[in-house]
């Protein structure tokens, strides 16, 4: 009996010994998170900017810093006694290895934001290895500063728990409160509860995210999601997504949802014939995808000023849209988007790579009808699985960095790593391989890259200097100067390719085929690497539609997206050149607003990063998350609070998601004899 008390003494005691250490240690880890945190926002000011109300920012961040300290505390506690039953010593050292791992991890989360102004989350997943070293080496990689700042954080992290633990004295009920208290966040979701921040600034929005909060989140999401309480195959459930919204826009009658979720008759209307002369014989496309141009630095009215004169110009010329979307926050969506309408599948239509499903896009129906189809690059076409969505689609001729010849200019390459070729050289390329003679027509695709991070561009000193003037001629203050100078790369480039443009357009003016010719330019999505100033904005970019071909223009203010372009196209070349395609499609899109007023007809999805379809836009709605805003006629936007009209486009946006979801778990696109009949080249 006296052994059997003395036993139960000493578990007590080491259970309570245990505790008291715990709670040491715990307490010293919240505070290096909450010195990461202030060296987060201080990094982040000095690299962009200070957001207005520092002091709300700071104690929104300390508030979110404290919830993923307690939220992760009862898990780690029971791990500690267990290890601490075993050896006081092997359960302090695993916890103090284990801080020390998250401080690191936590630092590099906040470098990638620094950067990218982004958080990171399960996107990581959606990147092959080559993708993302092929990444991070264009953001520089891993350099000595970053090699000292580590060793720095570790040394101090380790000093902290090793020597400044034991000196925290606390009771043992104190520490027991520690876990108990842990334990009810969890369980009655105290984080849901309270929310998060609305700060006018999207930055600053973000700047209080915990970085590893937010990581590990989704990242459990991603391995581990949650069940889905709807059976996607009820014939009660499927539904078009569209009416849910109850726009006046015209909603699609689905033919087959249990085996092709997306497909429906082909009802897109004409809506571009009346703006264009007709020619004999049916116009080349030259469509140009633009590496991150945003409409807010884009032409007369981006709030951050217009620093594209030539594009700007052009777009007086041409028919424009003023408030387009993007549809995926990433380049990954582009080419679907845009040549296919196309949903997104899990990770981005791009990502299921060799199996994609056998689809239709404006690339091999227009090949079908006698196109000769290109697209050219000056990167890496494999990157995201372009190659393969273009192999798929019978394109004739792929043109990437391999099929530049010597005497060709690379970007430069300031941290040992170059995306490719310059747009200049991109143009050049395009100009001199295009046969503008050709008796055939030509589809062609373009897409840029100087625009993307580390914004490293060949004469950098030129266009700088350029910078500088066109914030004088924009007639910015100093104030304004210096915090656009905080992007003076980011701003040059985009110079860069302006004037890249304006030389292409010069010379294409030249050629025997420009008469004949109706060019498309728009971005892939905002350059995330320059703050914005909400949800909307990663997303907003111009369309330009310009041709010689024009019989007058237009600037439109209705909201389209990616999605329509194809549709609108096909519809278009079907009118006037009887161009054949399938009266069954699968098109997302429904066609091109050319409404001159603010108005959205479209319920459609947005695809923020290759594992985050959070957005959702109806009418003048946008969902995001579970946050609503109301979009105003500069497509800006601002928080409102409306239960039912949240619900109804979460309704919405589920059955989009659901449809999506079959797409993922094998479902077809579009029946096989579709394909077949229309595939420009049988048996692929």
């Amino acid at each position: 009996m006296q052994n059997k008390k003395s036993k139960e003494k000493s578990l007590s005691s080491k259970f309570t010994q245990g505790a008291v250490t715990f709670a040491g240690l715990s307490i010293v880890w919240l505070a290096i998170i909450f010195l990461l945190s202030i060296f987060e926002l201080i990094y982040n000011g000095v690299v962009h900017q200070f957001p207005p109300s520092f002091g709300a920012v700071l104690c929104w961040s300390f508030l979110n810093d404290l919830l993923f300290w307690s939220k992760c505390l009862i898990y780690l506690f029971v791990i500690y006694v267990v290890l601490n039953f075993f050896s006081r010593k092997f359960a302090r050292i695993v916890y103090t290895v284990f801080i020390v791992l998250l401080a690191v991890i936590q630092l590099s989360l906040t470098s990638y934001f620094t950067t990218s102004l982004v958080p990171l989350g399960a996107d990581l997943y959606g990147y092959s290895i080559k993708d993302i070293k092929q990444t991070i080496g264009a953001s520089g990689g891993i350099g000595i500063v970053d090699i000292i700042a580590f060793i720095l954080i570790i040394a101090a992290t380790v000093a902290a728990l090793w020597f400044l633990a034991p000196r925290i004295k606390l009771r043992k009920y104190a520490a027991f409160a520690l876990p108990v208290v842990s334990f009810l966040i969890v369980i009655i979701g105290l984080q849901s509860l309270i929310g998060q921040a609305s700060f006018k600034s999207d930055f600053a929005n973000n700047l209080i995210i915990n970085k590893s909060d937010h990581f590990w989140t989704t990242s459990y999401k991603h391995f581990f999601p949650g069940p889905d309480d709807v059976d996607i195959y009820a014939d009660s459930y499927i539904s078009d997504y569209g009416d849910a919204g109850k726009n006046k826009g015209v909603g699609f009658k689905y033919t087959d949802p249990q085996h092709y979720p997306f497909l429906h008759s082909d009802s897109v209307a004409d809506v571009l014939s009346p703006f264009f002369k007709s020619n004999p014989t049916p116009p080349n496309i030259v469509i140009i995808l633009v590496e991150g141009l945003g409409r807010a630095f884009t032409n007369e009215g981006g709030y951050l000023g217009n620093f594209t004169p030539f594009v700007d110009s052009l777009s007086g010329k041409s028919l424009y849209w003023k408030n387009f979307l993007s549809e995926g926050g990433r380049t990954f969506a582009v080419l679907p988007s845009i040549l296919g309408s196309l949903p997104f599948a899990k990770n981005g239509f791009l990502g299921l790579g060799d199996q994609m499903p056998t689809h239709l896009s404006l690339l091999s129906l227009l090949k079908y009808n006698g196109y000769h189809t290109s697209f050219y690059y000056g990167g890496d076409s494999k990157f995201d699985n372009m190659q393969s969505f273009l192999q798929k689609n019978a394109t004739d001729e792929i043109n990437d960095e391999k099929s530049f010849p010597a005497g060709y200019v690379r970007l430069p390459a300031p941290n040992g790593f170059s995306w490719g070729y310059n747009d200049k050289e991109l143009f050049r390329h395009y100009l001199l391989t295009r046969d503008e003679k050709a008796t055939i027509p030509q589809l062609s695709v373009v897409l840029t890259v100087s625009t993307h991070n580390p914004f490293a561009i060949n004469e950098e000193d030129k266009y700088l200097a350029q910078f500088e003037q066109r914030m004088t001629q924009l007639g910015f203050n100093d104030a304004q100067k210096a915090e656009h100078r905080n992007y003076k790369l980011q701003y040059a480039s985009i110079m860069y390719l302006d004037d890249a443009l304006r030389g292409f357009f010069k010379a294409y003016s030249k050629r025997a085929d420009y008469n004949n010719t109706i060019f498309l330019i728009t971005g892939d999505h905002r350059m995330p690497e320059i703050p914005m100033s909400d949800k909307i904005d990663r997303y907003h970019v111009p369309l330009i539609v310009f041709s010689p071909m024009l019989k007058r223009t237009s600037q439109i203010a209705s909201v389209s997206t990616h999605f329509d372009i194809s549709p609108s196209l096909l519809a278009y070349l079907h009118h006037n050149y009887k161009t054949k395609g399938p009266t069954l499609v699968s098109w997302i899109g429904q066609g091109l607003d050319t409404n001159r007023n603010f108005e959205n007809l479209h319920n459609y999805p947005l695809m923020q990063t290759k594992t985050d379809i959070i957005d959702f836009i109806s009418g003048e709605y946008h969902l995001n998350g579970d946050n609503l805003f109301k979009l105003n006629a500069e497509l800006g936007e601002d928080p409102i609070h409306d239960d039912d009209k949240t619900n109804q486009l979460k309704n919405a946006f589920d059955q989009f998601k659901k449809r999506n979801e079959m797409i993922s778990t094998g479902n077809w696109i579009i029946p096989d004899t579709i394909h077949q009949h229309y595939n420009p080249v049988k048996g692929k």
